[in-house]
């Protein structure tokens, strides 16, 4: 890939970077306490069982966003470290070149279309 390409990978992995930090962020001051805090008593009575279920539930949906968020950051500080090494858009199971449609779809991507599928990915 040319130089160009590279500084509009870059600059759309440092966007797509700053939104999910954004979304990290978010969710954090959202859930800043623990579920008693949420739920305002001990969730132990089973007087308010449903209340404390519905509070653990959305509690857990909203941790594996934060974890799922943590890890595209996580892939997307590689993809730019790749960009550094002048590794990216190479596949990192064949060594072919990953297509530019595909990186821009998910620019933090170390797989070709065709591994990706293979490892399910």
């Amino acid at each position: 890939m040319s130089e160009l390409d590279m500084e509009k990978f870059r600059s759309l992995l440092v966007e797509e970077r700053e939104r999910f930090v954004g979304e990290i962020e978010f969710l954090r001051k959202e859930n800043p306490g623990s579920i008693e805090d949420e739920t305002g008593e001990e969730t132990q009575g089973d007087q308010h069982l449903a209340d404390a279920a519905t509070a653990t539930h959305d509690r857990e949906v909203d941790y594996t966003l934060e974890e799922d968020a943590e890890k595209v950051v996580r892939l997307i500080d590689e993809a730019l470290e790749r960009i550094e090494a002048g590794t990216y858009g190479i596949c990192r199971v064949c060594g072919r070149e990953i297509g530019e449609e595909r990186l821009e779809a998910r620019p933090w991507t170390d797989l070709c279309i065709d591994d990706a599928r293979r490892l399910g990915r």
